[in-house]
């Protein structure tokens, strides 16, 4: 249906809100989510497009013990410096722009959290707290059988994007968390996860703490003009 202006919005500004209010949670409460919860925003987060109805993801939820084995093992093996990457995420080195922006979003979510730029340790300990899923009950690894190819990785980011969202409609927050593809290897092996599927990514789902300075970033965007280009003739 479309009006005088224009075609009619699908839902009304909650949709709108759910999508451009997204952003990634640092720490969050000790507030368990119900199993329920967590069925409903993955049975609906499948509704993704996939190419030919591949369907090419596995998801898999970890909690309570298998949460705290898995963030204990992998922190023993980050601070041993026993990285087994799944997968090159960026090139090296990075390039501008790309640099910039990382740098950026880096050097601001530091000052968030009182750590100076010298201040390497903390900074450590800071990158750490990715593998406690930032506080969060629990996380979520995406993962795709290894033979397929670069359509599927699109399938699952997708997905990963509905999760998110629809993890919003149920007052719950996340943080897609690539970090744990830098230990891959032990992943593998703590969740029995085959390797003839490649680990895509991470992510913290639970209740934001809204006392946490670290949740009030947001990072900057381009301007619309800066990224679209729009052909009429």
């Amino acid at each position: 249906m479309e009006t005088s202006t224009g075609p009619a919005l699908v839902g009304n500004s909650t949709v709108i809100e759910t999508v451009v209010n997204r952003r990634s949670i640092r720490r969050f409460l000790p507030v368990p989510v119900p199993v329920q919860t967590l069925r409903s925003i993955l049975t609906g987060a499948a509704r993704a497009p996939s190419g030919t109805n591949f369907q090419p993801w596995h998801v898999h939820v970890v909690t309570g013990q298998a949460r705290e084995r898995l963030s204990r093992a992998v922190i023993m093996a980050a601070e041993a410096g026993e990285r087994s990457d799944e997968y090159a995420y960026a090139p090296s080195p990075v390039q501008e722009p790309y640099l910039s922006r990382r740098r950026q979003v880096g050097y601001e979510l530091y000052r968030l959290y009182g750590i100076a730029r010298d201040d390497y340790a903390g900074r450590k300990q800071a990158m750490l707290r990715n593998f406690e899923f930032f506080g969060a009950p629990v996380g979520l690894f995406f993962t795709m059988d290894r033979s397929l190819l670069l359509g599927s990785w699109l399938d699952c980011g997708m997905l990963m994007q509905n999760v998110m969202v629809l993890a919003r409609a149920h007052g719950l927050e996340t943080c897609p968390q690539q970090a744990w593809c830098e230990y891959g290897g032990v992943v593998h092996e703590q969740l029995g996860i085959p390797q003839s599927q490649i680990i895509l990514s991470g992510m913290a789902i639970g209740v934001a703490d809204p006392a946490a300075p670290e949740n009030g970033l947001i990072s900057e965007r381009l301007e619309l003009d800066e990224f679209t280009k729009f052909h009429d003739e």
